[in-house]
């Protein structure tokens, strides 16, 4: 049987166990249970829990776990795909590119022991571009891609709102939260974000997060990359070097500023 992914669609909709989704900005009652799948391995939600938050809002994040490093966060397009033009989304699969070397890196990290969270704003969805089913579609295919070449994404996290309309839309830490529900042990200690703007690296740092700047086609980054730069505490190339680095350094890389 192929692996299910865990994607999570802020606010808006929940995914459900066969596939449709429903409306769960304010508490439901659910039918059915939650999709809640790590990859490879099913952890259903208890049915008999039919209370589910949302966690579309904002709260400070601090802990002293252990900062040994335990989970890696990810930006999507520009740290895993190519990026479109500014102003311009990946709506569908055809229009989806990994980059080179992420798979590669992905599967490091995996090896590692170490978690791969995808946190990703996609306001195109609230713009009437694509949907939340496009984006899922595009994440499982992903998703598949990378277990043929012995990588997984252990969840999906996803945005769908514009500016000023949620408290999850990054750099604010509602995706975060999220993550850290479904994964009790994830700590902002122990963890590194990797993004290619200044909305990830200030995602990042407000957590408490060490963070790595990915450079990125240059003829594609976000206004603000220059500020991103200098407030990352590394900057790479590429995923793949990124990761390279933390796995020689990885009890060093989140040692307190």
């Amino acid at each position: 049987q192929p692996s299910l992914l865990r994607l999570h669609l802020t606010h808006y909709q929940q995914v459900l166990r066969y596939g449709s989704a429903k409306d769960v900005c304010s508490i439901e009652t659910t039918e059915h249970r939650s999709l809640a799948f790590r990859t490879g391995l099913s952890n259903i939600q208890d049915p008999r829990h039919k209370h589910r938050h949302h966690y579309c809002y904002y709260s400070d994040v601090s802990d002293t776990a252990n900062s040994f490093l335990r989970t890696v966060f990810l930006d999507r397009d520009g740290v895993l795909n190519r990026k479109m033009p500014e102003g311009h989304y990946v709506t569908r699969w055809s229009e989806f590119e990994a980059l080179p070397g992420v798979p590669q890196a992905i599967a490091q990290l995996n090896r590692a022991g170490i978690r791969v969270v995808v946190v990703t704003n996609q306001r195109g969805v609230s713009q009437g571009l694509y949907s939340l089913d496009d984006v899922r579609s595009i994440h499982t295919a992903f998703q598949s891609d990378l277990q043929a070449q012995g990588a997984h994404i252990d969840a999906f996290y996803v945005c769908p709102h514009s500016k000023s309309e949620c408290s999850c839309r990054k750099p604010l830490p509602g995706l975060f939260e999220q993550a850290r529900a479904d994964f009790p042990d994830i700590a902002a200690a122990s963890s590194v974000m990797i993004g290619d703007s200044l909305s990830d690296i200030e995602f990042g740092q407000r957590l408490g997060m060490r963070t790595i700047f990915i450079e990125g086609d240059p003829t594609r980054q976000k206004p603000g990359v220059e500020a991103a730069r200098q407030l990352a505490d590394q900057r790479f190339h590429s995923l793949l070097e990124a990761t390279e680095f933390l796995l020689t350094t990885r009890e060093d890389v989140i040692a307190p500023r």
